[in-house]
């Protein structure tokens, strides 16, 4: 069985770290990385259809403009590293769809950036790490 280890990305410098950390990881272990962008999506059931299929819509943009903007170039440099590596870009809690993403995927650990893009929601409402460390049901590396 190969190893598989997901890396929790948005582009961020501590999710660059994180990235680093899991390259290195993979390349001394094997292991195929699985690159998870998670867009925070929050359902919101009292909408009209018609909302709901803009809403939609939208989500399908930022799906898009993530996947060239974010996740490609990292992709294009994990290849020429010659590191085996997938993404996966999901909407969701990002705590829960992360570790969603690991069973999905089958993966031995997760490695997280200490601090993403929302630090100011971070301090109010608790960190996407630490939220993470608690609930994951695998291993979990927080990078500094």
């Amino acid at each position: 069985m190969s190893k598989k280890i997901a890396v929790g990305y948005d582009g961020s410098d501590s999710a660059g770290g994180a990235l680093e950390f899991a390259v290195t990881l993979a390349k001394a272990s094997g292991a195929e990385l699985v690159i998870a962008h998670v867009l925070e999506w929050s359902p919101y059931s009292f909408l009209t259809p018609t909302e709901i299929e803009e809403r939609h819509k939208r989500r399908t943009e930022e799906l898009e403009r993530a996947e060239s903007a974010v996740i490609k170039p990292v992709m294009g440099k994990l290849e020429e590293e010659g590191v085996t590596a997938k993404c996966v870009l999901k909407y969701g809690h990002i705590a829960e769809t992360l570790n969603m993403i690991a069973t999905d995927e089958g993966v031995d650990q997760i490695v997280i950036g200490r601090n993403g893009h929302s630090q100011l929601s971070s301090r109010l409402f608790g960190s996407v790490a630490g939220s993470l460390a608690q609930a994951a049901s695998v291993p979990v590396t927080i990078v500094p």
